[in-house]
């Protein structure tokens, strides 16, 4: 017993120390939004003389944050739709279908998973540019939900494995088509699994950095996280306006993450169960 304790005690202390660890930047991140660039500078630790709220005000009305704000929101909810428009699908007709060629197909997707995006990254920029991609919302959502192919079948396939096929042959016996058994019977039914879809790879879109920054317009108004490093300069650089950015940032996706919170909880438990 005491064994137990003193393990369950050490376990409690990492976790707490490595809480603390990922708090600290948002913490440090909140305090800051509300404080002029001045009182960043001399003590970044400090709490806030007083509510100061002109940073938003300005972050809103004089920079290209609404515009880039209004690009994320484009780019992740385009991108997330037509992620649960094509992938669930072809998971199911993956997983029904067993053949040889449905096997190689699995394998070549997931085989995705293990090339890292560096390796592939020029090539894929010069086919943008190939397929007027290059330039305009197209390219990043058509990267997206291709990057998202990969980890959707494996999720989504092993899930529907624990779909009973009698429900599927009593719809197809009433006359349902196999488009309307999956979409009414099958995807309600995947839930949790869309939900933990949805918010890991709306995480992802919405925090990218990388993509937008190389593959949008220069001179305009990107994403939100373009947007707020832009506010770093060599010389200057406007740190009160950074993390009101980053505070502004990151309440939408927080709101979504809550609002999905127990079917992602679901999903991830689930998955476990049938790993």
């Amino acid at each position: 017993m005491n064994k137990e304790k003193k393990g369950s005690w050490l376990l409690f202390g990492l976790t707490l120390i490595f809480t603390i660890i990922f708090v600290s930047p948002l913490y440090f991140s909140l305090i800051s939004a509300f404080k002029t660039n001045g009182e960043i500078m001399r003590d970044p630790t400090s709490f806030p003389s007083s509510l100061y709220l002109k940073n938003f005000v300005t972050l809103w009305q004089k920079t290209k944050f609404p515009e880039a704000f209004l690009n994320s929101v484009i780019l992740t909810v385009s991108a997330e739709l037509f992620i649960i428009l094509i992938i669930p699908i072809a998971a199911y007709a993956l997983e029904r279908n067993k053949s040889k060629l449905s096997g190689l197909i699995y394998i070549y997707f997931i085989a995705g998973m293990m090339i890292p995006f560096q390796s592939y990254m020029i090539p894929l920029f010069k086919e943008l540019k190939v397929l007027h991609m290059f330039g305009n919302f197209f390219g990043p959502v058509v990267i997206y939900i291709s990057g998202a192919t990969a980890f959707g079948t494996l999720l989504f396939t092993s899930f529907i494995k624990g779909v009973p096929k009698d429900i599927e042959e009593s719809a197809a016996i009433d006359g349902c088509s196999n488009f309307m058994i999956f979409w009414r019977i099958v995807f309600p039914l995947l839930t949790p699994c869309t939900a933990s879809l949805v918010i890991l790879n709306g995480l992802g879109i919405w925090n990218d950095f990388l993509m937008p920054m190389l593959v949008l317009p220069s001179g305009k108004a990107k994403t939100i996280n373009v947007e707020i490093y832009s506010f770093v300069a060599e010389f200057s650089s406007r740190w009160d306006i950074v993390f009101a950015g980053v505070i502004c940032g990151i309440v939408p996706i927080l709101i979504v993450f809550v609002s999905l919170q127990k079917y992602f909880i679901k999903g991830i438990t689930a998955g476990a169960a049938k790993g």
